[in-house]
């Protein structure tokens, strides 16, 4: 009976592991489902002196919707996004490499760019491609409305 007992409670965790990871990757698939997203790490409310030391960083997927990004965390379950960034309210304000820790925490090929969005200064990682992309989107602004890119 102990035995049988065991196997059952074993069988329960690795169905709800297996179910749990379905529901992760399904999860991520609708969320590219629409197109136009890219890997995007994350730093909110970041000071005005870079920090390198590697905290703060969160692994995440954007997704242009559009005039404004989703950006979703990778390792959620959530189906809404964490953060909504408007194109008019984007104020790019520098641009860097990863130095010190910050290389250990983002992806080898990632760059930084320093933001503001509405008053809060953050801090966005993506390839170089995704950045081509992102500054041209940003860029790519209906008439009349003010962008900031430096």
């Amino acid at each position: 009976m102990e035995m049988f007992l065991a196997l059952l409670v074993s069988g329960s965790v690795v169905a709800l592991v297996l179910v749990g990871l379905f529901v992760f990757g399904l999860r991520r698939r609708l969320i590219q489902r629409s197109g136009g997203t890219f890997d995007c790490s994350l730093r909110w409310n970041t000071p005005e002196e870079p920090d390198t030391s590697g905290k703060g960083w969160v692994y995440g997927v954007a997704r242009y919707s559009g005039d404004r990004i989703d950006w979703f965390r990778v390792f959620s379950y959530a189906p809404r996004p964490r953060r909504v960034l408007e194109r008019s309210a984007i104020e790019v304000l520098s641009r860097r490499a990863p130095e010190g820790e910050e290389e250990l925490a983002l992806l080898s090929d990632h760059c930084i760019l320093g933001c503001a969005h509405r008053g809060t200064r953050l801090e966005l990682a993506m390839s170089e491609d995704a950045l081509t992309g992102f500054l041209a989107w940003l860029e790519a602004a209906p008439p009349g409305q003010r962008v900031n890119v430096a």
